[in-house]
């Protein structure tokens, strides 16, 4: 009797066990990622106007001549079972989206994500909420780019699209997801409208190499096509590269934009990078006008860029220099000129 107790007593041990590495296995932990980063920035014509713009007319780093902040991002993740969800807030003038007041209503703070996910299947996911776009080579954190300041075709597309997206991976190599979206970037609240399509492709064809086409249409949104992929060609030299063209719906006016930017960077030791980004933007004749050039106008845009690690730290010294095809620029008499420089200093910290 005392025998067939221990067994049951060690066949029920074995049971619990088991049990408690499947919830463990089945549970992850609350993952908390994020960065911090500051700059200092100067415009060599010394231009900034009463609003704060820069004279080179992209997103972020506008301050001229001063030691600023940018922001701080922090995100939560976790997954249970099948069930995951991402939360991310920013703190800061970078985070802030000025010109989307039912997004900030007026304050430092800007959603990024909140979202959660679901995995139907082992190739199958679905996922809804406000999310990061899923065009584009750069992002809004600095964390997440080579350079410090941000590209035309960045500043032009979209930041965030709120909808449901479901995608299935057919392989490692290939995925395609397809999804709803509210009739404008960058809103988590529609017009009253949910009639914005949106589709990528993701193709990786060899080791290091992947490929993402990307489509977003809508009757308000109007309609963006963006390509997007980077090759790492050796340990040492990795080459991306981003095109898109724009066309603003009937509703706006049409308008909209073309552009492509390559952004080829060298390791040239385990703590020293440098990457370039040469860019060409240009503006489509219409009522809707993106930042950057008049209508029929262009810019090429030339940015030099090392990254300096130390553990988590990273050091972003910068040199810019924008052409454009008119005198869209400021110069140091405050006439007008067809080019602008800068250079900035940004510390980045990740965690």
């Amino acid at each position: 009797m005392k025998k067939i107790l221990l067994n049951a007593a060690i066949i029920g041990c074995a049971i619990a066990a088991r049990a408690q590495d499947t919830v463990k296995s089945e549970t992850s932990p609350l993952l908390i990622s994020g960065s911090v980063d500051a700059y200092y920035k100067y415009d060599f014509s010394g231009f900034r106007n009463a609003a704060g713009s820069s004279n080179i007319p992209t997103s972020f780093a506008s301050d001229q001549n001063s030691f600023s902040i940018g922001m701080v991002d922090l995100a939560l993740k976790k997954k249970v079972n099948k069930a995951s969800f991402v939360g991310e807030l920013s703190f800061g003038p970078r985070g802030q989206v000025q010109s989307i007041p039912n997004n900030s209503g007026g304050q430092s703070y800007h959603i990024q994500n909140l979202y959660v996910s679901y995995d139907l299947t082992e190739k199958l996911n679905v996922t809804g909420g406000y999310m990061a776009t899923f065009l584009g080579y750069e992002v809004i954190s600095p964390a997440g780019n080579f350079n410090y300041s941000t590209s035309h075709l960045f500043t032009n597309g979209p930041f965030q699209n709120a909808g449901v997206k479901a995608t299935y991976s057919f392989s490692n190599k290939v995925s395609l997801m397809a999804g709803i979206f509210n009739d404008t970037w960058n809103y988590y609240q529609s017009s009253g409208r949910i009639n914005t399509f949106g589709a990528q492709l993701m193709v990786s064809p060899v080791d290091g190499w992947s490929a993402y086409v990307n489509l977003l249409t809508g009757p308000l949104s109007g309609t963006i096509v963006d390509l997007t992929t980077n090759y790492q060609v050796t340990n040492a030299f990795k080459l991306g590269l981003n095109a898109a063209t724009f066309s603003a719906s009937h509703e706006l006016g049409g308008g909209g934009f073309d552009g492509a930017a390559l952004y080829p960077q060298i390791a040239v030791s385990k703590a020293v990078a440098l990457g370039l980004r040469a860019e060409y933007f240009r503006t489509k004749k219409g009522a809707f006008q993106p930042a950057g050039p008049i209508a029929g106008e262009s810019v090429t845009s030339f940015t030099l860029t090392a990254n300096i690690k130390s553990g988590p730290l990273t050091l972003m010294p910068e040199v810019r220099l924008d052409n454009g095809s008119t005198s869209q620029f400021i110069k140091n008499n405050g006439g007008n000129t067809r080019s602008a420089a800068q250079a900035l200093l940004a510390a980045v910290y990740a965690f």
